[in-house]
């Protein structure tokens, strides 16, 4: 019996396997340990798993955003050991979930499309090349955060479209005063900011949206894509929330430049199942 998990920093997918068959699937908040202290992680583990989630799992293979450092990996690992005392576990980054949920044995390249972002050059068992990520402050062109921030700017500079800003208005209803005191308040900033990407996805057939998109993904492809020798030939695909509902924008971007578009998936989940089982 083992634990398969895909976890990014808005909600974590856990799938329960035994026999060689999926027995239980469950979602929970998710965690990015940059971000997150280990006891919301343990919180988190204790009071949002089912209550008929057994508790002797042999093994866990966790894929989570923030585990590309021994540091990260060691504390979800410590969090998970607490609630699972005899299993073995194995906590790697969420690029590796990518690369095994799209790619399973192919050579590729695999990317991340969410509320972060991230890319790395797969040969079909090990990742031998990946991006430098440096985070929704600085880094994550393309994510849900990096639209959302532009959004954001646009709507306090007064560079929005009039009849957009109403509706931004209407949505969210929020001051000046209130995003200072949310940004620099909420718990986790990254999520407040790729809220905002709600409202881009609702109107992303309007041209203002899609060229804020459109300059995102393009970004994303020079930084992510195009520091890859070879990266004409190789397909590219995605999972992620950003690459899956901002599909035909991103398909234009990849078109324009004559890139090979691979696969898009919300989530890797489906296709890690293919890949253990």
């Amino acid at each position: 019996m083992y634990l398969i998990a895909d976890g990014g920093s808005t909600k974590t997918e856990w799938i329960l396997i035994e026999e060689q068959q999926v027995v239980m699937r469950f979602l929970t908040k998710g965690f990015n340990p940059n971000y997150t202290d280990w006891e919301t992680i343990t919180a988190i583990i204790d009071t949002e798993f089912p209550s008929d989630c057994p508790d002797d799992v042999e093994k866990i293979n966790y894929y989570g955003s923030g585990c590309g450092n021994e540091k990260n990996c060691q504390l979800v690992s410590s969090a998970l050991q607490r609630r699972f005392p005899a299993a073995e576990i194995h906590v790697s980054h969420d690029l590796m979930a990518a690369a095994h949920g799209l790619l399973g044995h192919e050579k590729g390249i695999a990317c991340i499309l969410g509320t972060g972002a991230n890319s790395c050059l797969y040969d079909g068992e090990n990742i031998v090349n990946q991006a430098i990520s440096l985070g929704y402050l600085v880094g994550d062109e393309g994510s849900g955060t990096h639209i959302g921030k532009t959004i954001l700017r646009d709507f306090f500079y007064g560079f929005m479209p009039a009849d957009l800003r109403q509706d931004f208005e209407s949505y969210y209803q929020l001051t000046h005063k209130d995003f200072i005191d949310k940004l620099y308040h909420f718990p986790q900033p990254n999520l407040y900011l790729a809220d905002f990407c709600k409202f881009a996805g609702e109107h992303q057939n309007h041209p203002y949206i899609r060229k804020i998109c459109s300059d995102s993904f393009n970004e994303f492809i020079r930084i992510f894509i195009e520091r890859y020798d070879n990266f004409n030939d190789l397909s590219v695909s995605f999972v992620g929330s950003v690459a899956f509902h901002f599909k035909p924008i991103l398909k234009a971007c990849f078109d324009e430049k004559g890139l090979h578009l691979g696969k898009i998936i919300q989530s890797p989940a489906d296709g890690l199942i293919d890949y253990y089982l």
